[in-house]
Formats: structure tokens, sequence, C-alpha cells
């Protein structure tokens, strides 16, 4: 009878649990059939988009893919943009001017690099009285920032130190979510820092309706971070005087600047992929020699 009575306060229990269950599942129904026109209502009032609303495109880069390298003549006319332009707010902390001459970058000579580096003044010290002064910059020195401290170009740019740009073509990419970036393991992607900063500096525009700009932003729908960025437009046509003959337009500018970037972010990209290549050749030749050494050993045992 214990047993008896045990079976009946189980199979009691089971059915008002079912119960509840059922209850909350068509309460849940009913709610999702009623969220529709809830998320509706608030995408009509504006709901915080993700951003950037514009997704960089694929350009075409000489270092993409597995035998990508680097263009010596892009990455001097990127140096030559930063150097009049970007310069002026960013700094280059993680470089040095001798870097320019280094194997799989811009092959700037010796004596090219002496006459850049001197071009930019440089605080050192202290001297003899315990003072800092200003020289010259040499080879061994990195690029300077152009402000004494963040504080100081904090406040010249409305409140925001200009980031370094040293490694801003490998910390700044719009994640391209599946399936992309399993393809990008097989294709060996990289470019979307490039892709992201030729997007952002040729994306400036002028804001739709009913996108409100605050004081001192400028609109751009490439901007990782929202709509508008502190930075106005750096690039104009004719503003950079290239001697080589290749067009002085943003869209060149933005290309040039973008790859010497990620030449200063990855500088050994062409070492590194050269090196790559001569692994898997050799791993294919080692592999091939393994096979018909187990075969020549094992020819004569039976199986």
């Amino acid at each position: 009878m214990m047993k008896t009575l045990t079976k009946s306060i189980a199979r009691l229990t089971f059915a008002l649990s079912l119960g509840v269950a059922t209850a909350t599942l068509a309460g849940g129904i009913a709610s999702a059939a009623e969220e529709p026109a809830a998320g509706g209502h608030a995408a009509a009032e504006g709901e915080t988009p993700h951003y950037p609303m514009i997704k960089p495109t694929l350009e075409s880069w000489s270092f993409a893919g597995v035998f990508g390298r680097f263009d010596t003549a892009q990455l001097q006319r990127g140096y030559q943009v930063y150097k009049e332009v970007c310069s002026n707010c960013h700094s280059m902390h993680l470089v040095s001017f001798r870097n320019l001459a280094d194997e799989g970058g811009p092959h700037f000579s010796e004596e090219q690099v002496k006459t850049l580096a001197a071009t930019f003044q440089v605080q050192d010290g202290p001297n003899d009285a315990g003072d800092m002064f200003e020289r010259p910059g040499r080879p061994s020195d990195r690029f300077p920032s152009p402000f004494p401290n963040p504080q100081a170009a904090a406040a010249a740019n409305n409140g925001k130190a200009p980031p370094d740009l040293s490694l801003m073509a490998k910390a700044r990419a719009v994640e391209r979510g599946f399936p992309w970036f399993i393809l990008d393991f097989f294709t060996q992607y990289e470019e979307g820092g490039p892709d992201y900063i030729h997007g952002l500096l040729t994306g400036y525009t002028d804001p739709p309706a009913g996108v409100t700009v605050p004081p001192g932003g400028h609109y751009n729908p490439h901007f990782i971070s929202g709509p508008s960025l502190a930075m106005p437009p750096p690039l104009s046509d004719g503003q950079v005087t290239y001697t080589d003959g290749t067009p002085e337009t943003v869209d060149q500018y933005s290309r040039d600047v973008s790859a010497f970037l990620m030449w200063a972010a990855e500088p050994h990209l062409d070492a590194r992929k050269r090196t790559g290549f001569q692994v898997i050749l050799f791993l294919i030749v080692f592999a091939g020699l393994l096979y018909y050494t187990k075969k020549k050993i094992w020819a004569n045992i039976a199986h």
C-alpha cells in the first residue's frame, strides 16, 4: 500500500509539473507573438546600429595571399603621405628611421635614411647643464611624436589624443563573421586592417537626414566606433606631390599610406611568407622520401 501511495504522489507531481510547463510554454508563445510588433516599434524609433554602418570592401593589395609581397614604390609613397600629412598629429613610437632601409620594406638607402631622419627634431638630454634639448634625428631614433606628451595632444585635438599608428593596421579590422572567417583561414586573409583604413580615409561624406553629428565631429559611415569621429578628412586631391607619375588622388593616397601602415605593423611579412613557403616545400619533399623509403623497406615483406 505504501508503494501505491508513493506512485500516486509521483504521478500527481508529474501532472502538476507538466501543467505548469504547458502554461509557461503557452505564455511564451503568446509573448513571442507580441514581440515582433514591439521590436519593429523600437527599430522605427532608431535603435543603436552596428558599426561600422558600411563594412570595408576587399581591396587588391600586393602583399595579399601566400605569395604576396610589399610593393617597394608604394611603401615609399606611403611614407611620404605619412610624413607630410599623418605625422602632423600621429606618432609611430615603435618604428625607427633605420627600419626604412630594412629588407622587405621601403628600401631606402642608408644615406636617404640619414637625410630623412635629419628632417625631424628629436628631444634628447639632459645635457651637462641638466636641460633637455632638441637635435636633428638619427637613423637609430624612433619616429617622434608631434606633441610633447599625451595631455598636450589631447588638448590640441578636442580632448582626445590621436592614436599611435605603429600597429594600427593590425589593431583595426572589421569582423567578417561566418562563413568568411573559415575561408580566411585557407586564403590567409590578413588585409582587414588596410581595407578598413582605406575605407575610413575615403569614406567621409555628408550625414544623411536624421543623423546628428556632435560639434567637432565628422560623419563617416566606415568608422568602427560610431557614426562620426573627431578627425577631419585628412586627405584631398593633389595634396601630396608624387615624383613617379602616380595619380595624386585621395584614393591613391589612402592605398599607399594603408600599405605603409601594414608594413609598419608587420615589417617581416615578406620574410615570414618566404620561410613558410620553404617549410611547406620541405615537408612535401620529406613526405615523398618517407613514402618511397617505406615502399623500399617493406616491398618484399608479406602482409
